[in-house]
């Protein structure tokens, strides 16, 4: 439940709290500790959260970068008369024997 602390453990905590503390204060003590745990737990998720849209963002600069160059290499490859560079299509066999070669 606690990790390495057993029910014996937990058992010694609760009395010396309460004679320390008292009875009355205990639930206060309580309420006190249960709020601050919870607004941890909040900043430690809005932490993690802020992280991941970081890493996120900076994953799209790289892509848009990417895309840049991409764009520029391409606009280069057009302006020296160069074909562009056609991906996912299968090269054509302008050989002289292959059929259907010739200008189209």
């Amino acid at each position: 439940m606690f990790g390495s602390i057993g029910v014996p453990e937990l058992i010694l905590i609760f009395v010396l709290a309460l004679l320390l503390f008292g009875p009355r204060k205990l639930p206060d003590i309580g309420k006190s500790l249960g709020r601050a745990m919870g607004e941890f737990r909040r900043a430690s998720n809005d932490l993690r959260r802020s992280l991941e849209e970081e890493v996120a963002a900076e994953e799209l600069k790289a892509t848009g970068r990417d895309m840049q160059a991409a764009a520029e290499e391409l606009t280069q490859a057009v302006a020296s008369g160069g074909a562009p560079p056609r991906g996912g299509e299968k090269d054509r066999d302008d050989s002289p024997g292959a059929k259907g070669s010739g200008v189209r």
